[in-house]
């Protein structure tokens, strides 16, 4: 994981989300997924090439449930972009790196 992708958890979701300057893409997670495993180096790019647009944070759905149930995440890897604070564009399961940026294109 590069360093332009920040870990959030319970306690730092809510005021990074808030705190956001701009749009902040959101990688619901967990260890044991292997579609998860799947998209990191794609969101590792990403986040490299637009960083200057686009905040990339992970949540690991095992240490901060909480933040998975308010969200509905049922499935992973759940992408939630978050803009102005809330949430505005959801994407379930892996997608290719130019299916993904088509899917943010909007917020990018």
């Amino acid at each position: 994981m590069s360093g332009a992708i920040s870990t959030l958890s319970e306690a730092t979701f809510d005021e990074t989300i808030a705190s956001a300057s701009g749009p902040v893409l959101v990688d619901f997670w967990a260890e044991w997924c292997g579609p998860c495993k799947a998209i990191a180096p794609i969101l590792d790019e990403i986040a490299s090439e637009q960083g200057d647009k686009l905040t990339i944070a992970k949540v690991n759905v095992d240490d901060s449930p909480g933040v998975a149930q308010r969200y509905e995440v049922m499935s992973i890897p759940t992408l939630i972009l978050f803009n102005d604070g809330q949430p505005a564009k959801r994407v379930v399961g892996a997608k290719g790196k130019s299916q993904l940026l088509e899917e943010l294109s909007e917020f990018i």
